[in-house]
């Protein structure tokens, strides 16, 4: 059986992630640094029989935490298939660059980007030991450089949230480099916008949020001809998927 494990999973699309990867067979370790919610999370899932699923404190602003849950999943598992670094927060407002504070930076940064990096470090090892392992960093095309400059861009007007796509464009930065550093490996480590979706984190506006779960699992389960250090919205491009850094 393989075993994924998902950051900031007790509610909106890594809830839903978790739900289908489930359905795909897998055992999930639910990550939350809510306790109460996770827990409710994990048991809501076993309510619609998906047993397989273990709640996991993760707070992935700290290395003690983070370390915590290394050491507790070690102790279930020799490896791990698959990681999805889906723990994100918006920044808040004010959103705009002259207005938004310090805090507002260190905040985001410290979740979207750093605590990316800080998960997928202590856990590395347990992905090596994987035959097919896969790292998703659940990004989204606000943080594309080429798109949030092209005024032809259907929501260039719209999609102004400085801190959130600063945050973004360099976790888009950090998967090129772990895609290159991983190269030669069996990794498929890839960017993946799961779009415009209705959550607490869009003020319930959006799309589905099975949708956007789905566009997650669908790289977190592709095969060794798969792609690796790219940038997938299908909200987007619908085609091919791909769109520009």
């Amino acid at each position: 059986m393989k075993k994924a494990l998902i950051t900031g999973a007790n509610k909106g699309i890594g809830f839903e992630t978790a739900r289908q990867l489930l359905q795909q067979g897998f055992y999930v370790y639910l990550g939350s640094r809510d306790i109460a919610k996770g827990l409710e999370a994990v048991e809501t899932l076993r309510a619609e029989r998906l047993t397989q699923v273990e709640f996991v404190a993760l707070d992935v602003t700290d290395d003690n935490s983070v370390q915590a849950a290394r050491r507790a999943i070690g102790q279930t598992t020799v490896s791990l298939d698959v990681l999805i670094n889906n723990a994100g927060i918006n920044g808040g407002s004010p959103y705009t660059a002259l207005e938004a504070n310090s805090s507002q930076f260190m905040a985001t940064f410290d979740t979207n980007v750093i605590g990316a990096a800080r998960v997928t470090q202590a856990f590395i090892d347990l992905l090596r030991k994987s035959p097919e392992p896969r790292i998703v960093n659940v990004s989204t095309s606000v943080g594309s450089l080429a798109l949030q400059s092209d005024p032809n861009w259907p929501a260039y007007s719209v999609a102004k949230y400085a801190v959130y796509s600063a945050s973004k464009a360099a976790l888009n930065m950090y998967t090129i480099h772990l895609a290159y550093e991983l190269r030669d490996t069996a990794f498929k480590v890839n960017a993946v916008c799961p779009g415009y979706t209705s959550t607490d984190f869009t003020f319930h506006h959006g799309g589905k949020v099975a949708v956007a779960g789905n566009r997650i699992v669908r790289y977190a389960l592709i095969d060794q001809n798969g792609p690796s250090g790219k940038f997938f919205s299908e909200e987007t491009n619908p085609e091919t998927g791909t769109i520009p850094w």
